[in-house]
């Protein structure tokens, strides 16, 4: 997979592929973590963390539908709400990520090398958000 970096001269472009980058990744923490979190713990309930791997692949497929919809929009006010979906998605990521690295299983160290692409998509998103 391609991998842009926060210099490169399409901010656009750059933001879009990383946005691809941590869908990707959030997949494969998520396809890692599943196995560990899935069974029932001593007392014979779910692991709560389960739950979490779900909503970091959910916010993260929603982030290219909103970064296109924000490019794509004529209104400034639709723009705005748009590109305020992209960082509630990404707040929303980055304290998903931070609760699972909490949880009890061999994967943590994925979450972190996902929360280090979130903050750099954040760095990507400030030069975006200027640009529209």
């Amino acid at each position: 997979m391609p991998s842009f970096s926060a210099n490169s001269d399409n901010p656009r472009l750059a933001l879009y592929f990383k946005a691809r980058e941590i869908m990707f990744l959030s997949r494969h923490v998520s396809d890692y973590l599943v196995p560990d979190l899935a069974g029932l713990n001593e007392s014979g309930k779910e692991d709560k963390y389960v739950y979490f791997t779900g909503d970091i692949i959910r916010h993260s497929n929603s982030l290219i539908p909103n970064i296109i919809k924000a490019e794509n929009e004529f209104f400034q006010e639709a723009r705005s709400q748009y590109v305020s979906a992209v960082g509630h998605l990404t707040d929303r990521l980055s304290k998903n990520c931070e609760k699972l690295e909490s949880a009890n299983s061999n994967g943590r160290e994925f979450v972190c090398l996902l929360r280090k692409e979130l903050q750099k998509f954040k760095k990507l998103q400030r030069v975006w958000r200027l640009t529209l």
